[in-house]
């Protein structure tokens, strides 16, 4: 190859005009409108090829002659780098596409349908912001332990303990869905067990005295501010539902004859349609705001009219009334519920039901929507009653579950 060298200078590279100008050994530089392009002209089994070798100046003279001597290698051992290329290309692309950047949003994508809008963009930011900048463009199958531990602990640094967990459970979702479709044979967040600081578990406040109960619904029932948020209160209380499921109550969702609110499987948390059983107390509560806010959509809509309260509204509210977040939260109504129900003796799978919990024996508990429906229509009447009973006396009330005669 010595003698091709020189046959093409720096100088003569800048300056040549339009067409091909070789250099040898089958390099030249072609020169167009558009710019200078440097390609090999070579033949495998008798025919001839041409490969890319890359544009001036991003690529040298003496770059396009190295390249040009790997390709020739590549001949003279019975290869062809164009196919070789073409090769690497797809290569890239397959790694591409099983990358875990590609697998976390193909699984996400796949979960739309199931998870509430805000666990979704909780997810989507778990993977975009905290994963897919140090593990996102590797091979699914090639992500190390190290290698997720070394992301995790990144988030862990920065005092998320519990984000760092939940960054590790997607993670984990990731790989074993990739799995499942055959794009790896294992999970590499498995080893890490014990691996992370763990996070401390912080219950939601919630009153459970009965004459700090007492006190609670009376200031509810005083409350001086809007008369949605003192209804919204006072239908918690009695439903114990979650906070999203009453602030987005929509009229159409309530039956006030059956006494009942249908809520659809798409505002549930575990996506299954949910029966409450309104008590005589939350009927009335509904009658005493529908000719406020029955014309529209919402039961307990914000001030604006087209959308549902606000998810702080609730919270503000008790903290006007004197109730900081160390003692009551609006999801501590359901904490309230559960602890005085069970001290009541009303079986658990009772309770659990209209807290609309998944059973851990998912055979067992197949999901039926009225399931435990009669048991549960005694039940949040009896709580109702309760309720009434402590927040006019003040005193402990011994009210038990009502035994079938």
């Amino acid at each position: 190859m010595a003698g091709d060298a020189g046959k093409l200078t720096a100088v003569k590279v800048r300056s040549a005009g339009p067409g091909k100008h070789f250099d040898g050994g089958g390099l030249y530089l072609h020169v167009k409108e558009q710019g200078r392009y440097w390609r090999l002209k070579y033949r495998v089994a008798g025919r001839e090829k041409l490969l890319a070798l890359g544009v001036f100046p991003e690529v040298s003279l003496a770059e396009a002659r190295q390249r040009r001597e790997e390709a020739r290698s590549v001949i003279r051992n019975g290869g062809d780098p164009a196919a070789n290329r073409r090769a690497q290309k797809a290569a890239a692309l397959e790694s591409a596409a099983n990358s875990f950047e590609a697998l976390a949003a193909e699984w996400l994508g796949r979960q739309a349908r199931d998870m509430a809008p805000k666990t979704y963009a909780k997810a989507e930011r778990v993977f975009s912001q905290m994963l897919n900048p140090w593990v996102g463009q590797i091979p699914v199958d090639q992500v190390t332990p190290q290698e997720m531990l070394k992301a995790l602990r990144r988030i862990e640094s920065e005092g998320k303990h519990e984000t760092a967990a939940r960054a590790k459970q997607r993670a984990s979702q990731v790989f074993r869905y990739a799995i499942a479709t055959g794009r790896a044979t294992s999970d590499p967040t498995q080893p890490l067990r014990g691996a992370l600081i763990p996070a401390k578990v912080t219950n939601r406040a919630a009153i459970t005295d009965e004459r700090l109960m007492g006190q609670l619904m009376r200031a509810i029932d005083g409350y001086e501010g809007d008369m949605v948020t003192r209804c919204a209160l006072q239908f918690i209380a009695l439903t114990f539902a979650r906070p999203g499921e009453v602030r987005g109550a929509e009229w159409t969702e309530i039956d006030l004859d059956r006494a009942e609110w249908l809520i659809p499987a798409d505002r549930m948390k575990m996506k299954r349609e949910h029966v409450v059983p309104l008590s005589e107390q939350a009927v009335s509560v509904l009658r005493e705001l529908e000719p406020l806010t029955g014309r529209g959509r919402y039961v307990f809509p914000g001030r604006a009219g087209n959308r549902p309260l606000s998810d702080v509204t609730l919270n503000a509210a008790l903290r006007r009334m004197g109730f900081d977040k160390h003692t009551m939260t609006a999801h501590g109504f359901r904490g309230m519920a559960s602890t005085r129900l069970n001290e009541m003796a009303w079986p658990a799978d009772v309770i659990e039901r209209q807290l609309a919990h998944v059973p851990k024996d998912k055979i067992r508990g197949a999901y039926n929507k009225a399931q435990h429906l009669p048991e549960r229509v005694r039940m949040m009447q009896a709580w109702a009653d309760y309720l009434d009973a402590i927040r006019s006396t003040g005193k402990v009330v011994p009210i038990h579950r009502e035994r079938a005669g």
